[in-house]
Formats: structure tokens, sequence, C-alpha cells
């Protein structure tokens, strides 16, 4: 696969580029530029502009390919899953996840196995992405590791004629890391493809996507007091002692989608469509490799001719039909689904309770509908409704609404209703494990259920936002500090406030985001930071005669002490402190940055957690694991439109 890439990467390079100096936040609505009508002779020229290279997911509007060198642009490409991770916190290798610090609802866990710490660089439906170029299209994000290894994400798509797309899109992750036994190594691999008829009365899109989330898994440190001590033996954190040496955690995810729309009549006089959708996703997680005994202290402790190395799984196969009604101010679609569950573990264990079923599936019969509607342009609506039932995961409800307003020009007020009903996700349904203590199941589990109400406010002044939630959510479903799945007995309520804002003076901008947050009930089962803020200060300007754009600066990062969960390699979850635990937070984390920008190439140059330079590092992840020093990121993000 890597062949084929480079292949790609030279021939693109080697060939002429025809790129317009629009960038694509300035971009006019014009699409071709005609350089020579054929008033000679009867051969057109044409010379792309920006507006000819277009992606979408299925059901979002189309966009064009952002290539500014914004000031949000410095908190998504230093990422290794080119995303801002404001409210999460990294561990010390890139690839091992994060400690999400703000709660929120992850529907990809619905009805599925996704364990938490192994969500964060999953592609769900809805993040494929679907193009439409006038010219071939590659784009490469580069981003060096921790110690050893690299990271590259690339992408390459093509038009074959008017009406095909395809594309193909690689992420590779390898990264050795500063401590034992801690190598990460993530690989995705995607292939989607888009076609419409000529009449439009036909559309088409597939996709298929292989994911794989590895890790080795070293338990944290075994002496935390001697990271506080900066004792210069451990400068190097090799020297430290883990508490898991041969254990690894593996993640793989497939699925395959495909998605037709069909018009009996002519779509301008009938708007109406057929479309069926059909996916089939099989997700599987695997922990271990020999026995550790950090888990257990006697034979006893055992699950005797049990394997080390477990399994579980989740099967999803989906049908949907349904009826669309789509115009552009008034898009209704209703149809009828039908699926086929199926979840499992390595099977054979016998508790002195119960015996954990080898699998557990269901066929479920539901229905889902979508509405939007716009009115005069300045108010927007957008529905979404699911319901199915099963005779093993019971209900399921999801029902989503958000209603947009835009009375003047620049202030913008959005307003959500959100509720959902599920069965808890499977990764807390069940476990086998050969340790004894660590295997469960939760049978006869109540449906968690989540009430989220809140909206944001922007304001032309200073481009700021002014955000809240509430949460609402019953038969909350945690881990407790032994690893054993609970539920709540009365609902968790959570409140959330923040803003966002960015002061320009000149060439210099400061921008700031900050979150207030509390459970204001049962404040013991979902330990959290009360405070969440991020500075950003820098310069901005062009350079070399405005052929190149400099950024420069400094980014600010902190969260307010709290008792964090702890995370537990066997489950890649995050489970309650114990008594013996340690508090996180209450220390800034320090980046200084310089990003280059050259036409469609832009360079990221970033020293992280550089005050540790001067300062002791007594920064965490978790407890038990240390975040990460100082290291020289580096990064490249390159579009090339051929």
């Amino acid at each position: 696969m890597k062949y084929l890439f480079l292949s790609l990467f030279f021939c693109l390079s080697l060939k002429a580029q025809v790129i317009n100096k629009t960038d694509g936040n300035q971009v006019k609505s014009s699409d071709t530029l005609v350089i020579d009508a054929g008033v000679k002779d009867s051969l057109k020229i044409f010379k792309p502009t920006i507006n000819d290279y277009l992606y979408q997911t299925q059901l979002s509007e189309k966009k064009i390919f952002d290539t500014v060198l914004s000031q949000n642009k410095t908190f998504i490409f230093s990422q290794y899953n080119n995303q801002d991770n404001f409210g999460k916190i990294q561990f010390a290798n890139i690839g091992s996840g994060f400690q999400n610090m703000v709660y929120s609802v992850n529907s990809e866990k619905n009805l599925s196995l996704l364990p938490e710490n192994k969500s964060f660089t999953i592609l769900k439906i809805d993040d494929i992405k679907y193009y439409d170029v006038k010219t071939p299209t590659a784009a490469f994000i580069y981003h060096n590791a921790v110690n050893n290894g690299a990271v590259l994400n690339s992408t390459y798509t093509q038009n074959i004629g008017a009406r095909f797309n395809f594309a193909i899109d690689y992420f590779g992750l390898r990264s050795l890391g500063n401590y034992q036994n801690s190598l990460a190594a993530n690989n995705n691999t995607s292939v989607s493809a888009h076609y419409i008829s000529k009449n439009k009365r036909y559309q088409l899109f597939a996709h298929y996507i292989s994911q794989n989330v590895n890790n080795q898994e070293y338990g944290g440190i075994t002496d935390v007091g001697l990271f506080l001590a900066g004792d210069s033996r451990f400068s190097d954190r090799q020297n430290f002692q883990v508490n898991l040496l041969n254990s690894n955690s593996e993640f793989r995810y497939r699925r395959y989608y495909l998605s037709q729309e069909f018009a009996p009549f002519n779509v301008e006089k009938y708007p109406f469509k057929i479309r069926n959708t059909t996916f089939s996703q099989v997700n599987k997680y695997y922990f271990g490799r020999v026995l550790e005994p950090f888990y257990f202290s006697s034979p006893n402790d055992l699950i005797p001719n049990f394997p080390p190395f477990t399994k579980k799984y989740s099967q999803n196969f989906s049908n949907t039909t349904s009826l669309v009604f789509d115009k552009e101010k008034f898009k209704f679609d209703a149809g009828l689904r039908y699926q086929k569950i199926k979840t499992g573990a390595t099977p054979g264990v016998i508790s002195d309770l119960y015996i954990i079923p080898t699998d557990i599936s269901e066929n479920r019969i539901g229905a889902v509908g979508n509405l939007q509607i716009k009115l005069i342009n300045r108010i927007d609506l957008k529905s979404f409704f699911e319901f199915s039932q099963g005779s093993a995961f019971g209900t399921f409800i999801k029902s989503e609404n958000l209603l947009s307003v835009e009375p003047i020009n620049g202030y913008k007020v959005d307003a959500h209703v959100n509720f959902q009903s599920s069965s808890p996700t499977f990764n807390l349904l069940e476990n086998t494990s050969v340790y004894r203590k660590f295997n469960y199941y939760l049978k006869d589990a109540n449906n968690e259920t989540v009430t989220d109400i809140g909206g944001k406010i922007n304001l032309k002044w200073f481009n700021a936002q002014l955000f809240g939630n509430y949460y609402r959510i019953d038969n909350y479903t945690y881990l407790d500090a032994n690893a054993q799945p609970q539920q709540s007995g009365t609902s968790l309520n959570i409140s959330k406030v923040g803003g966002e804002a960015t002061l320009d003076y000149s060439k210099f901008h400061l921008n700031g985001k900050v979150l207030f947050q509390s459970a204001l009930t049962n404040k013991d089962l979902l330990p959290m930071p009360n405070f969440i803020g991020r500075a950003n200060i820098y310069y901005q300007t062009k350079a070399f005669k405005n052929a190149a754009e400099i950024q420069a600066g400094v980014k600010v990062y902190y969260f307010s002490k709290f008792a964090s969960r702890e995370y537990f390699p066997i489950l890649n979850e995050f489970i309650l402190p114990d008594s013996n635990s340690t508090s996180i937070g209450g220390q800034p984390i320090a980046d200084g940055y310089i990003n280059f920008k050259v036409k469609r190439l832009i360079f990221f140059v970033e020293a992280q957690h550089f005050d540790t330079t001067f300062s002791q590092n007594k920064s965490f992840t978790a407890p038990d694991y240390p975040l990460y020093d100082f290291r020289l990121n580096l990064g490249i993000v390159w579009y090339l439109f051929n």
C-alpha cells in the first residue's frame, strides 16, 4: 500500500499544477474560468479554481477544500487525529488516545462495541467524505512521532467523467513512545465512490473502511513519587518501571456501506425519491498476550484453562428503505429499518453466580425519519428521529432537534433538544477474562436515557461564541473502582457553560476559550474538572511579497485539579478512582509554534509542553500516567490540485 501512495505522490509532483491563488474562505461563487472560449478554434481552455474542488458527506451540502491558514489550524493539525481536542488530555504517546474530561454522547457506541480509548480516530458513516473534483487531487498530512516513527494521512481522489468520483484514503501511525511497552500502531484504509446519473434520477454512495487501533499497554508507572521528585536518573523515561510489560490491546473496525437513491419521476416537477441504505459493520476488541502479575497475587485469582488473550466483538447488519421528498427549502424522509445485531466474548468463563453468554443476538425492526426546513434564509430547522425494538437489547429511541436563527447578518442563535434511550454500550454489558475479578455480565440492564438541552450564540463582535448545555442522564452506566459495571439509581445531572472570542490588533491576535462545568448530582460517578481554558496569542502576516504567510505564537491549555478516573487497559475504559488514587490537573501546558504557508503547502513547527524545559513536569493524563514531556512536533499539510 505504501508504494502505491509514494507512486501517486511523485506522479502528482512531477506534473504541472494550475492553481488559482484565491484561498478557500475568499473565493467568489464563480465556477471554472474559461481562458479561451474558442474564438480562434473549437477548443476551449479551462483553468480550474478552488470552487472546482468540492467534498461532502452523504447528507450534507458540498464544501470547498479549506486551504486557509486560520488560527484554528494550529489546534487541528498539531494533533495526530487532526481534530481540535479541547476538553481532552492526550496520553504521553501519540496514537494512545485521550482522557475525555467533558461529557458527550458518542452515537457510535449505540448498540455496538467501542471501547472509549479506541474511539478517537474512528470514522463514522457521517465522517466519510465524497468528492467532486475537476482534476486529480491529492492531500497529505504528516506528523513526526514520539521517539521513533511517523504519522501520514494520504488522500487521492479523481472524477471519471462529470458524474462519477472515487477516493482512496490511508492513515498510518507508528510511534514508539518514551515509556516501556508503549508502542502505538494505528492504520485506516477507506475507499469511497459517488455516482449521479445524467438526468439526476439515480445516485449512489458507497464506501469500505478498515480501521485498526493497536497499542502496547504499559499500565502506568509503578512509583509516581519518583516522577514528581524529578530525579535526574529518570530523565530517560525508559528507566521507569511500569505495571504491565507484555500486554497489548487491539481494536478492529470494518464496514461495507451502500446507499442508492432513485427518482421514479422528473425530479424538477416531482421531487420524490426512494432511498435504500445497506451496511454491514464488525467491531472486534482483543486484549492480553501473557499473564501479568500486576492483576493477580495467587492462582486462585485466575480462571483455570482460560486463554490470556481474550476477544470481544459486535456485528451490525442494517437495511433501511425510505421515501424521500427533496426540495431546497423543505426536505423530508421516512422509512423502515431492519437490523441484525450480535455481540459476544471469548466463551467458557463460569463465575460463582452466573454463566456469561458466548453471544447475544437479535433481529430488530424500526423506523427512521429526517426533516429539514429553511425559511427566508434566516431560519433553519433540522430534526431526526429513530425508533427500533428488539428482544435482547430492548427499545432504542433517538431524537435530535436543532433550530438555527440568524436575525441579523453575523449574529446567529442555535438551540437544540436531543433525547436518547439505549442499552448501555456493549463493552459494559459483558466481559470475559483470565483474571477472575474482571469477569462480568450486566444482565437485564436498564436503558441509559440522556436528555440534552443546550445552544450557542454567535456574535459578530470579536468573532465571539457563547454556549451552554444541560444533561440529565438516567440509569447512568459506569465502571466502579473494581472495574465492574454499575447503573446509578438516581439521575446524573451536568451543566456546562462557556465561550470563545478573538481580539485583533493589527497583525496580533488573542484567541481564548473557556468552559465551566459541574455535575449537579452524583458528582462521584463522573469526576471532571470544573474549569477548562485555552489561550492562543499569535502574530500572522504575509511574507516574501505575499508569496508566503507566517503564523507564530504561544498557546496555553489548562484544566483545574480534580480526582480523575483511572485508565483501565483491560477494557480500554476509565474507571472510578480508588482511595489511593491521586488527583490530576492544576498545571498549565504551554506550546510555542511557528507555521508557514506557501501556496497549498503548510508547515507546522511546534514546541509542545515547552514549559517543562525550565520547570519540572508534574502533569498527568490519568493517575499513574504522566503527560508527555517537551517534544518538537513537526507537521506538513499539502494539497495538490493537479
